[in-house]
């Protein structure tokens, strides 16, 4: 077994290095471990412990849609005609390897997905909807909500004792 998705019981020092990670996950390890009131080498051994058992996912960089272009941000409700395991399967790899769908939920009740999906303009979304959803005879109903102003975006999720700590 890799230990990927085992639950890791966790301390306020793992608390503390995951908010730190989740504010600014550029740190280096002896910044992170001053932060976190904890030595160097005791950080690194948590944070990989926490990296080996799937608790961080990734370390990413988090890019301004709007100043590389791709400036209409859309959220669209899927509803397919069919719902057996193979036809959502099918549609969900579709839509997950499109580079211009950010997030892809499969819900319940209601539609059966949705997608958060980022455009240049109104021509790049009617060519994704020719390629996603128009091409797809299974896709019975698309609503899309076109973002006009995007009031809180935020990747961190709360932990236990950092509550509202958000700068």
């Amino acid at each position: 077994m890799d230990g990927k998705n085992q639950t890791i019981p966790l301390d306020e020092v793992d608390y503390r290095i995951l908010d730190l990670l989740q504010r600014d996950a550029s740190l280096s390890n002896q910044d992170l471990a001053a932060a976190a009131l904890t030595s160097p080498a005791t950080c690194l051994r948590r944070v990989k412990r926490m990296v080996d058992s799937g608790l961080i996912e990734r370390r990413v960089a988090i890019l301004s849609p709007q100043r590389l272009g791709a400036g209409l941000t859309v959220i669209a409700e899927v509803t397919l005609d069919r719902q057996g395991a193979e036809h959502l399967d099918a549609f969900e790899a579709r839509a997950v390897a499109d580079q211009a769908v950010q997030q892809c939920h499969r819900v319940s009740p209601g539609p059966d997905f949705v997608l958060i999906l980022h455009v240049a303009d109104m021509a790049a979304w009617n060519a994704l909807v020719d390629r996603l959803f128009t091409q797809d005879a299974n896709v019975r109903n698309v609503k899309s909500f076109f973002s006009v102003r995007r009031a809180k975006f935020d990747t961190r999720l709360p932990l236990p004792g950092h509550r509202d700590k958000r700068e």
